[in-house]
């Protein structure tokens, strides 16, 4: 169980870093999603910091942690349910899939966390 554990919070983790690498770096893809859910370009900074705590909150978790490592993935679930809920409320489906992906992997992470 450890080896399926180890192995998705690794993609976990390296999904979330280089998202948050993408935010800081302000890719033009991030922009145009951003805007196409209403969120504000000064928000950026403050979500690509969430994602990246959560990733090293990840690794963390992975090197022994384990209670931050299931904190980080809480927060994971969270941020990413709160992505799919912007998506939703600017009816904005055609990418869902993305902030979908994101948070089936921090729920998996953290599932396998607590198991």
């Amino acid at each position: 169980m450890f080896i399926a554990y180890a192995v998705v919070t690794a993609l976990t983790i390296a999904a979330n870093a280089g998202m948050a690498v993408a935010d800081f770096a302000r890719a033009q893809f991030v922009l145009a999603n951003s805007a196409e859910v209403n969120l504000p370009r000064t928000w950026l900074p403050m979500l690509a910091t969430m994602k990246a705590a959560g990733a090293v909150g990840l690794l963390l978790g992975l090197l022994g942690f384990h209670v931050i490592g299931v904190a980080a993935a809480i927060g994971l679930v969270l941020f990413f349910l709160g992505a799919l809920v912007a998506h939703i409320r600017a009816r904005v489906y055609g990418n869902i899939h993305f902030p979908g992906g994101y948070f089936a992997l921090a729920v998996a992470s953290l599932v396998l966390a607590v198991v």
